[in-house]
């Protein structure tokens, strides 16, 4: 799965952002799958996290964790985020002593992902990294609202929702919280990590300046939001 690898930022506010997701193989391990799927499920809340879903039912941003337990299928994909080490690495141990038989994929800083697995007493099978972006870079949003939207591989968070929210936060229209939730309602799969997203979010509020914006060819100005 690539979907979690193309989050953008620098170290520092990647390494609050670790995403832990368990599928099983179409055509090897599927059938039956449901139940170990369930019982990662059950592992991922013991530790809290601050989203997660299965893509078949949606996020905890949209619905209740009974009804992501309770539509579990063997196609499905268990998505849960944290935001500290110490958390991920207690959770690949005792995923570890489960013994799913379904595969785990960990996305995050990649030498921090390797302690954590190394400490939870397991080897990596693969790692993965993403290709960057190519072609005409210069019709991307800014570096800043990148951060926020690539935390969506389905490229479900809009961009200029996200330009929006950073200026209605500037205005004290919403909070930084509430604005990260409401961008991360459409991330189906609950990968979205709605506690970093905040923090970049009231960094974008704090360091712009009042303005226009475009939004689907139509002008509009900072206090029209």
């Amino acid at each position: 799965m690539t979907h979690t690898l193309h989050r953008l930022g620098n170290t520092e506010n990647l390494s609050d952002d670790y995403v832990v997701f368990a599928m099983s193989a179409k055509g090897f391990n599927e059938d039956g799958s449901a139940a170990p799927m369930l019982k990662f499920l059950e592992i991922c809340l013991e530790f809290d996290p601050i989203n997660m879903g299965d893509m078949k039912t949606g996020n905890i941003l949209k619905t209740n964790k009974e009804d992501i337990y309770n539509n579990i299928q063997d196609v499905s994909i268990v998505h849960a985020v944290y935001k500290d080490e110490a958390t991920v690495a207690a959770l690949l141990k005792q995923v570890k002593e489960a013994d799913l038989g379904i595969s785990v994929v960990v996305s995050g800083l990649l030498n921090k992902v390797k302690e954590m697995g190394e400490s939870a007493g397991l080897k990596q099978h693969t790692v993965n990294c993403s290709g960057g972006v190519w072609g005409d870079m210069d019709k991307l949003p800014s570096q800043e609202v990148l951060q926020v939207t690539t935390m969506c591989g389905h490229g479900m968070v809009a961009s200029n929702l996200v330009d929006y929210y950073a200026t209605r936060i500037r205005k004290g229209r919403i909070t930084a919280d509430e604005a990260a939730k409401k961008l991360g309602e459409p991330c189906v799969c609950g990968v979205f990590n709605t506690e970093r997203a905040a923090k970049l979010l009231q960094a974008m509020a704090d360091h712009g300046s009042d303005g226009h914006m475009m939004q689907a060819g139509l002008t509009m100005t900072a206090e029209d939001l």
